[in-house]
């Protein structure tokens, strides 16, 4: 049977939209695997092909009839974008915060506005940052007031500064990450600095490294992970350079320290793009587990190893969200399940940032963020919130 065009038209319209969601959440899944960027680059492209040839294909195969197996696959992808989609987006937007979560407030630092001009930099993308409306210059400060049940009643009040993807490759220039750097510190030091990976985008900027991150300062210690972008630009390198700072960089590891005669063990996981996993097996178990992972993906690692909270990055909150739809691209195995925000499951609390920079300085609906956590211990129910 052959559809009127006026039906014909919208019906192919749906399709091709929830085609290239499908491609898109193959991408995600893509993006996820630790290999190398020459095969992340020709698996994107294979998939772009995908989504804009899907008009040639939808001409060639099936014209103005719909059936066959790709009438099939036509319907299928309809379904996905006026059922699925709404769905699972209204979903998202209804996701309640976990009750561990006490106090959520932030406020914007405008980096153009407090220097003058836009800190654009001379990186490769730096075009990106000029576009009209480009967020990527405002970021977002967030206090975050979280109780946990296995916190140690005797660090109430101790803060963690979650720093994340921090993409050092000459957009944003110096003048961004000095401005908000110092910005932060205006709060005084955190009493622990936690970096989650992605801290150089180039193999020119190592060099940055220790006068940038050198503002900032902590009162008892600071660690840091490598993520996947640190593996393509001389990964010893820059933990070499972390050290220099004094930061602590644990890998795919565990250290415990002592926090006013309490001790708190602090883990590493870089999987999967630095091997092998982390191994808590001889790790003492009455002790409050913090993990720093680069990628939210751990979060099922997270919780079988008893981690009580998780900070994580990577995904930078999708860098571009839809109003109502929300991310589409979010380099995750869940796709966009974890894309930014708070997550808690078994014994966990998640915490996934949307980082401070990106490979491509693009936001949209999707400030950079770095985040002041303030940790308490648990309280019954019956007593309350303060």
């Amino acid at each position: 049977m052959e559809w009127p065009w006026s039906i014909l038209v919208p019906f192919l319209a749906a399709a091709w939209f929830g085609h290239a969601f499908l491609m898109t959440v193959l991408l995600n899944w893509w993006y996820a695997q630790p290999v190398r960027r020459v095969y992340l680059k020709i698996g994107r492209a294979l998939i772009a092909l995908l989504v804009f040839g899907f008009p040639f294909a939808i001409g060639f195969l099936a014209g103005n009839r719909i059936e066959g197996w790709f009438g099939g696959y036509l319907w299928f992808c309809v379904a996905i974008t006026a059922i699925y989609l709404p769905l699972i987006s209204w979903s998202r937007w209804r996701r309640p915060q976990p009750t561990a979560v006490v106090g959520n407030a932030s406020r914007i630092v405008d980096a153009t506005e407090a220097l003058g001009d836009k800190p654009v930099g001379n990186g490769s993308h730096w075009r990106l940052a000029c576009l009209p409306g480009n967020q990527v210059f405002q970021v977002e400060l967030r206090d975050l007031n979280v109780r946990l049940p296995r916190w140690p009643v005797a660090l109430d009040g101790l803060s963690v500064l979650h720093l994340s993807d921090v993409h050092l490759s000459g957009t944003p220039g110096r003048p961004f990450y000095q401005c908000v750097f110092d910005e932060i510190m205006r709060s005084g030091p955190p009493d622990i600095l936690a970096v989650t990976g992605d801290i150089v985008d180039s193999p020119h900027h190592h060099r940055w490294i220790v006068p940038l991150l050198g503002r900032l300062r902590w009162r008892v210690a600071a660690f840091a992970i490598l993520g996947n972008h640190d593996k393509y630009y001389e990964p010893e390198l820059v933990r070499r350079r972390l050290r220099r700072l004094g930061i602590r960089v644990i890998g795919n590891g565990c250290e415990q320290i002592d926090v006013r005669g309490v001790p708190l063990l602090v883990v590493g996981n870089e999987a999967p793009w630095f091997r092998p996993p982390p191994d808590l097996s001889a790790a003492p178990r009455d002790v409050f587990r913090m993990c720093l992972s680069h990628t939210p993906d751990q979060f099922g690692w997270a919780q079988q190893n008893g981690i009580d909270l998780m900070l994580a990055g990577h995904v930078h909150g999708g860098q571009i969200r839809l109003p109502l739809i929300g991310p589409l691209f979010v380099p995750s195995r869940f796709s966009r399940r974890y894309d930014s925000g708070q997550f808690a499951s078994g014994p966990t609390l998640m915490i996934v940032s949307r980082g401070l920079a990106g490979r491509e300085p693009l936001r949209y609906n999707c400030r950079p963020e770095i985040s002041r956590i303030i940790l308490n211990a648990g309280r019954p129910a019956s007593q309350g919130c303060d």
